[in-house]
Parts: C-alpha cells; sequence; structure tokens
C-alpha cells in the first residue's frame, strides 16, 4: 500500500513541468532566431557590399580611397 501511494504522489507531482515548459519555449526562440538569421543574411550581406563599395569612393569630389 505504502509504495502504491509513492506512485501516486510522484503521478500527481508537477513541479518540473514548469521547467520543462521553459525548456521547450527557449528552444523555440532559439530556433526561430537561427531561422530568421538564415533567410536574412544574404540581404544583409548584399547591403554590407553595397555600403562597402559607397564609402570606398567619394562620389562628390572624385577621389578614389586606396584600400
Amino acid at each position: 500500500m505504502k509504495l502504491l501511494n509513492i506512485f501516486k504522489t510522484f503521478r500527481n507531482d508537477e513541479s518540473g513541468a514548469v521547467t520543462v515548459d521553459w525548456v521547450v519555449l527557449t528552444a523555440a526562440i532559439v530556433g526561430l532566431g537561427l531561422a530568421v538569421m538564415t533567410t536574412v543574411s544574404g540581404a544583409v550581406d548584399t547591403a554590407a557590399n553595397s555600403i562597402e563599395k559607397e564609402l570606398g569612393s567619394d562620389v562628390a569630389s572624385g577621389i578614389k580611397l586606396n584600400k
């Protein structure tokens, strides 16, 4: 009878359930962040290269800066 009560108590104990919820939620946020980073990284790279070209040459005075 005592062993049956231990199993019932264990089954009804939900103290670790919140931890599991937070682990799943954190994993979902990290996965979403990775998906966004993968999607946006190409456009960011293109924009960075465009900015680098613009900063590499001075259009107003016609001076070409050496790297």
